[in-house]
């Protein structure tokens, strides 16, 4: 089992960026895809971006596509999500999720098998 926590949300400005981390325990991420999805209040949960531990091949939502980078650094067991050009609609709860799949790249919350408990970003106009 993968334990998954998030870090570096917070309050940003439109236009502004922020990094967000996914330090896992208990596994090593060389056995899982990794995923980054968000909620905002009163929506479902929306696939953001995932990558391909293994492969290092990745997939974005077309509404951060071009913003949005996902990367991964072995040696921390950490997964990052650089987000560039903020704009109020990214205002969500934003979570990790580790996919048993190494290779898999998927964009629905149903393909991954663990998950952090979230982290507020919120950008102000």
């Amino acid at each position: 089992q993968v334990q998954l926590v998030e870090s570096g949300g917070g309050l940003v400005q439109a236009g502004g960026s922020l990094r967000l981390s996914c330090a896992a325990s208990g596994r090593t991420l060389s056995n899982y895809a990794m995923g980054w999805f968000r909620q905002a209040p009163g929506k479902e949960r929306e696939f953001v971006a995932a990558i391909s531990w293994r492969s290092g091949a990745t997939k974005y939502a077309d509404s951060v596509k071009g913003r949005v980078t996902i990367s991964r650094d072995n040696a921390k067991n950490t997964v990052y999500l650089q987000m560039n050009s903020l704009k109020p609609e990214d205002t969500a709860v934003y979570y990790c999720a580790a996919d048993s799949h190494p290779f898999n790249i998927v964009p629905r919350t149903s393909g991954y098998d663990y998950w952090g408990q979230g982290i507020q970003v919120t950008v102000s106009s």
